[in-house]
C-alpha cells in the first residue's frame, strides 16, 4: 500500500464482490444477523450470530449507538405545467420550509421551476443551484410539514438496493430518535430492544450520540491518491450525558464499543487529543483512512462495506488493511450478505 510522499491509493482498497451477495432485504429476525469477528491484533476471524454479541462484552464497557433517525426524503412528483415526473431527495434542511436537496433529472430543474407531490398536498419551488449540482428548494403546504413528509415520502435507500421496502420500520434503529437522517446508521439494526436489555442487564454502559447520516457517505472516492478525496459534511451532536459516560468508562479501564462508522467519526470528532469527548454539536468532515489514532474507540460493531469506499479504509485504519481484506474474502467466500441489510462484523 503506497502512502509515501502523501499518496494513498484507491485500488489499495478493491475487492470482488460477487452481486448475488449484496443484501436486497432486511431479515426476518435484526438479531439473527451473521456476526464475523475479527481480533485486531492476530487478524484471526470467526464466525457467530449478532445475538451473541454480548459474549464480547464486559461490565465496565460501554456501547456507542447513533440515535438518529432516518426521514422519508424521497419525494415522488410531477414538474408543474409539463407533468414530467421528478423525485427530489432531501438532503439537509438548511433553514424553515428551505431544504438543500437533489433532483433528478436535473438539468431542467432552475431557479422557479416548481413540483407538486400528492396531487398537490406538497407544493415546491426552486431557489437556486449550489454545491455539487444540489438545489435549495423552498416547500409550500398546509399543516405540519413532518406528517406531509411521512404521508408522501418513501424511504431513500440505496442505491444498490433495488428491491422495494415494505416496513418502513427496517430501515430504522429499534432506538431512532432524532429525525435529520437521509440513511440509516446500518450497523445499528441489528439491535433488538431485547438484545439492548441483556446488554444492559451485565453492567455495559450505552451512550447515545447523534449524528445524521448524509447521502455522501455513498459518494464514491473519484481520485486514485485517496487524500485527495473531499470527505462530505455531517451534523452531529454529544450530549453531557453520553460524553460523561463515555470518558468514566476510559477512566475506569474500559473499552468503548462504537456501533457503526457514524458512531466512530462522532467520538473521534468530539474528542481532545488526549481522547476526552467534550460535549456539543457542529459539523464533521473527518475522514478516518490508514495512519489515523483512534483517540477514543477501542472496537467497532459495522457491516460490511462497498469497495474503496471510505468506509472500508476507516475499518482498514482500525484494524490493517490487509487484515480487513483477508476477513472480506473469507465473509465471500461463507456467503455473508453485504451493505445495508446486510450481516455484520466485529472488529474488537
Amino acid at each position: 500500500m503506497a502512502k509515501e510522499s502523501g499518496v494513498l491509493k484507491k485500488s489499495d482498497f478493491f475487492f470482488e464482490l460477487p452481486k448475488e451477495l449484496i443484501a436486497q432485504d432486511p431479515l426476518e429476525e435484526r438479531s439473527s444477523s451473521r456476526l464475523l469477528v475479527l481480533d485486531k491484533e492476530s487478524g484471526r476471524v470467526s464466525h457467530h450470530v449478532f445475538r451473541e454479541l454480548p459474549d464480547y462484552l464486559r461490565p465496565g464497557d460501554c456501547l456507542v449507538l447513533n440515535n438518529t433517525k432516518v426521514i422519508p426524503a424521497r419525494l415522488l412528483g410531477e414538474r408543474e405545467g409539463t407533468g414530467g415526473r421528478v423525485e427530489v431527495l432531501l438532503l439537509k434542511r438548511r433553514e424553515g420550509d428551505v431544504w438543500e436537496t437533489l433532483v433528478k433529472p436535473g438539468k431542467k430543474c432552475r431557479p422557479g421551476s416548481r413540483f407538486l407531490f400528492g396531487g398537490g398536498l406538497l407544493r415546491a419551488e426552486v431557489l437556486k443551484t449550489v454545491e455539487e449540482g444540489n438545489r435549495l428548494i423552498r416547500f409550500f403546504y398546509d399543516g405540519i410539514f413532518e406528517e406531509v413528509l411521512d404521508r408522501l415520502g418513501e424511504m431513500p435507500l440505496p442505491p444498490y438496493i433495488t428491491h422495494k421496502l415494505k416496513d418502513k420500520d427496517r430501515y430504522q434503529t429499534v432506538y431512532a430518535r432524532y429525525e435529520g437522517s437521509a440513511a440509516a446508521p446500518t450497523a445499528g439494526l441489528h439491535f433488538t430492544r431485547e438484545l439492548l436489555g441483556r446488554i444492559e442487564e451485565m453492567g455495559v454502559r450505552i451512550a447515545y450520540v447523534t449524528l445524521h447520516v448524509g447521502l455522501g457517505t455513498f459518494r464514491p472516492v473519484k481520485e486514485e491518491n485517496v487524500l485527495d478525496h473531499h470527505m462530505h459534511s455531517e451534523y452531529y451532536q454529544v450530549t453531557e450525558e453520553a460524553a460523561d459516560l463515555i470518558n468514566r468508562t476510559r477512566q475506569e479501564g474500559g473499552r468503548v464499543f462504537c456501533v457503526g462508522t457514524t458512531s466512530c467519526r462522532t467520538v473521534e470528532s468530539a474528542a481532545d487529543e488526549s481522547g476526552n469527548v467534550r460535549a456539543g454539536c457542529g459539523s464533521t468532515d473527518i475522514f478516518i483512512y490508514p495512519g489515523y489514532r483512534f483517540k477514543v474507540l477501542d472496537a467497532l460493531v459495522t457491516n460490511f462495506h462497498l469497495p474503496e469506499s471510505t468506509l472500508v479504509m476507516l475499518v482498514s485504519a482500525l484494524a490493517g488493511r490487509e487484515q480487513v481484506l483477508h476477513a472480506y474474502e473469507e465473509a465471500i467466500r461463507e456467503k455473508y450478505r453485504f451493505f445495508s441489510f446486510g450481516d455484520a462484523m466485529l472488529i474488537v
